[in-house]
């Protein structure tokens, strides 16, 4: 097992994070299940490399700024900057606010951060290195653009490099498929805070975090259990986000706008907020997807999220007691039109491209409003997108997959969304308008 680091007291790399901590390739992205380090172990290289060579340039981005700064961003400064090597983290400074646009370090080495939906503030620099958290989110342009800004004209390292880490995903993702790019692959028992190299034992975290992780299902166990590319079996829907995410145009701001609810509260309470676009589009551009908060506290968040808005209609589930909740706070709803089969062909038809090569249903990047840390911790979709992978169709006899109703899992978001793709399909929609809101 060997040291890796600057100084003798770094952390110690193991199996695919040791080979991606010595890998000089151009391109190179590790992947794996859940929780194997992935990202420690690649902030961590960006980290030392910028300790070692002075005055090199390097980018920190995710497909969002906002989505970086509440992940890769918070590791780096919370578990990264704490070790080894050398500076103390007050020698490392950002600079920008709370919301950082880069980092200076005392050698005179620079680690800029942002997002793909604002890369015309850093895609016109040249970088030594980059990293790109989640990997996986991007489209395979996003990726070649950033490639064309590392390859060794800033000049002030031995060699460039644009590193990635990702989660797996279809078997046919560009990143499976680029011959240029070599992809190494991590496993839990490289994850020191899961496994414990000197007594070849799990740890009790370790033990913790697999009994969770085990006790997933589908195509979420292959993937995040197993580190398996593979795509959903009986996938209901087709769902691309090189094709069905957007980022959001002011130019919307006047047009017609809906909210669909499902409820829950040990499973999660889904509102979503749609906008109508000129075409007759619609968008999914905000989203509450949280668990274990009353039908009232929810109501409440939704009148202050919605301030300045003018809502058309709040389709929902047809629970009496939470609808009347709702009414009593200001929120009147219109009864969810709740059938499955034709609901899920009226959601098809719409993710579908129309004749100007767009779906009739998008859904805006960065939507959700907050992030529900008990999901997260137990390795559950924390968005609507999230569930599109998850929502399936049994499989019958002989394992052959039936299409008569999708499995009762991962459908809270779905159930949102069909509720609202049902109701924009009605012929008496425009009828429903006593239901306006102003905010």
């Amino acid at each position: 097992m060997a040291t890796i680091g600057i100084t003798e007291d770094a952390p110690r790399l193991h199996g695919g994070a040791l080979e991606f901590w010595q890998a000089k390739d151009h391109e190179i992205i590790i992947s794996g299940p859940y929780e194997t380090g992935k990202t420690f172990a690649a902030l961590y290289k960006l980290h030392a490399l910028l300790s070692l060579y002075k005055n090199a340039s390097a980018l920190m981005v995710r497909k969002t700024y906002r989505s970086l700064r509440t992940s890769a961003m918070a590791t780096y400064e919370r578990k990264v900057l704490v070790v080894p090597p050398s500076h103390p983290k007050s020698a490392i400074k950002p600079y920008g606010g709370e919301a950082p646009d880069f980092y200076q370090y005392p050698n005179g080495s620079r680690l800029n951060v942002g997002g793909m939906d604002n890369a015309d503030k850093f895609l016109s620099a040249e970088f030594d290195f980059i990293y790109v958290n989640q990997a996986e989110e991007l489209f395979l342009d996003d990726w070649e653009k950033l490639a064309g800004r590392a390859t060794g004209r800033a000049g002030n390292a031995p060699f460039s490099q644009i590193m990635g880490d990702c989660n797996p995903g279809s078997s046919t993702h560009w990143i499976k498929q680029r011959e240029s790019l070599r992809l190494l692959e991590s496993r839990h028992a490289d994850n020191p805070m899961l496994y414990d190299q000197d007594k070849s034992d799990w740890t009790a975290q370790g033990r913790r975090t697999l009994s969770i992780l085990d006790s997933l299902t589908g195509v979420r166990y292959k993937r995040g259990r197993l580190g398996l590319w593979v795509a959903a079996e009986g996938q209901v829907y087709e769902f691309d986000p090189a094709i069905h995410n957007t980022a959001w145009d002011r130019q919307y701001d006047q047009r017609p706008r809906y909210r669909a609810i499902d409820f829950g509260y040990n499973n999660p309470f889904v509102c979503q907020w749609y906008v109508e676009d000129f075409d007759g589009r619609l968008i999914m551009y905000r989203q509450i997807y949280m668990t274990g908060r009353t039908v009232r506290r929810h109501a409440e968040q939704i009148n202050q999220l919605s301030a300045g808005e003018k809502i058309i209609a709040t389709i929902c589930d047809h629970d009496a007691e939470d609808r009347a909740t709702l009414e009593e706070n200001g929120i009147p709803t219109v009864a969810a039109d709740k059938r499955i089969s034709v609901g899920i062909e009226k959601v098809q038809e719409r993710l579908a491209k129309s004749g100007d090569g767009k779906p009739r249903l998008m859904f805006a990047l960065d939507s959700l409003v907050e992030v529900d840390n008990s999901l997260r911790d137990r390795f559950q979709p924390i968005s609507t997108e999230e569930e599109f992978a998850m929502y399936t169709y049994p499989a019958g006899e002989e394992g052959k997959i039936t299409k008569e109703a999708p499995t009762d899992l991962y459908n809270h978001g779905m159930d949102a969304l069909r509720y609202m793709i049902m109701f924009h399909a009605s012929a008496g929609r425009p009828r429903k308008r006593a239901t306006v809101r102003e905010y």
